[in-house]
């Protein structure tokens, strides 16, 4: 998805939000608000994706901040808001695919421009998908050999976990993070720290730090993963806005709420709708 008018507001934002979170030295925040902001400037167009232009203003900050993960304290509360809300959360839904599937995309509600209070409220809603091919990935999944699942937010593990565990009834799945920090994306230090690398059986690093995948700067194994995998479950918005810029061949599942007017907009839904979109 390339970049839409709203979406310069929204960079800004998140320069700020990063710079806050990387230093309480005030002028450090401002060396790091002010090159992140020339980047945003300089390198927005309509051309471009917003993780390409995300992941120039992350390692601006953590290069002047000398901060590798400004939003580790962020993503330590979040993972425990979302362990402290699955027991009650997985509940709600069924044992079956559509069950786990409504449980994995509850927890995307976990949003770092949200306070936890509006995201513990949100998290506790159903979730009722406005555009549902559930049934259409199903069936594909039970004649896939391999699954790639590209996971978002750090706290999304524990709901993701029950869908991957039903997946490898039918096919190998492969659980991608980030290599290292990156906003409140789920790395592979956060998965062996939450003492659950073994539950989810192969867990792969994309090679790099971005929002969504970058493929130009993917690792090598990441992108042959991709193009061997017969389904490609990609969970959030970041992975919508990278992966939505390809060929549409029925290979890519969205699984996500719709968190942004542009991203709405995209999939053409109301904003903070959930999807579940086969593309």
């Amino acid at each position: 998805m390339k970049l839409k008018p709203g979406c310069y507001e929204c960079l800004g934002r998140l320069v700020l939000r990063t710079a806050e979170l990387a230093s309480d030295d005030a002028s450090l925040t401002q060396q790091a608000i002010e090159q992140a902001m020339r980047v945003l400037a300089d390198e927005f167009s309509y051309t471009q994706l917003s993780i390409t232009i995300a992941t120039r203003i992350h390692d601006v900050i953590r290069n002047v901040t000398h901060n590798p993960d400004p939003y580790r304290l962020m993503k330590e509360n979040e993972t425990a808001l979302a362990r402290d809300l699955y027991p009650q959360s997985r509940s709600r839904y069924g044992d079956d695919f559509r069950g786990y599937l409504k449980l994995a995309a509850a927890a995307n509600a976990i949003d770092f421009f949200r306070a936890p209070s509006s995201i513990r409220k949100d998290m506790r809603q159903p979730v009722s998908f406005v555009a549902d091919d559930s049934a259409q990935f199903e069936a594909k999944l039970r004649g896939a050999a391999k699954v790639l699942y590209l996971a978002d937010n750090a706290g999304e593990l524990y709901f993701d976990l029950p869908l991957v565990r039903w997946m490898e009834q039918f096919a190998r799945v492969v659980y991608a993070v980030k290599p290292s920090p990156v906003q409140n994306d789920l790395t592979v230090e956060d998965v062996r720290r939450s003492g659950l690398e073994g539950e989810f059986g192969q867990v792969l690093s994309t090679g790099i730090a971005s929002p969504g995948v970058i493929f130009s700067l993917a690792s090598t194994r990441f992108a042959q993963e991709f193009e061997s995998a017969d389904l490609i479950f990609a969970k959030g918005m970041g992975n919508y806005e990278a992966l939505s810029e390809l060929p549409a061949e029925g290979k890519v599942f969205y699984c996500l709420k719709a968190k942004c007017q542009p991203v709405a907009d995209s999939l053409a839904v109301p904003l903070h709708a959930y999807v579940a979109m086969m593309r």
